[in-house]
């Protein structure tokens, strides 16, 4: 027996991962405009909110701009955000411009899903 790290591949159980942007579409069709405001601004990020302005989804594929001296936040590509009540906090969740969009668009119908008319 040698001394170091060894092993084979099938000990490894290696996989393949969805890798890769995707097609944004796939979250942006989930909203209907009878429910939700969409907006496209000059920059073509785009801009959806529920028509109660408690949730909020924005898709920035050249990154999001803002913080304390107006330069692009690094790393996000979509913010989700649903505002809170007076007695249960909201949430926020941020995925990167590379996070294949299949899986926001998973996150977003399972947050849709828990949705119900007042």
């Amino acid at each position: 027996m040698q001394p170091g790290f060894a092993t084979t591949v099938a000990a490894l159980r290696l996989r393949s991962w969805k890798l890769g942007a995707g097609q944004a579409m796939e979250v942006i069709d989930q909203f209907s405009e009878a429910d939700f405001t969409h907006i496209v601004d000059d920059r073509a990020d785009v801009h959806v909110s529920s028509r109660d302005g408690r949730f909020y989804l924005g898709y920035f594929p050249n990154g999001r701009p803002g913080g304390a001296d107006e330069d692009w936040v690094t790393g996000e590509g979509w913010v989700i955000a649903i505002t809170g009540t007076a007695n249960v906090p909201g949430y926020r969740m941020a995925f990167s411009a590379d996070t294949p969009a299949e899986i926001v668009a998973d996150v977003v119908a399972r947050i849709l899903s828990t949705s119900q008319p007042l």
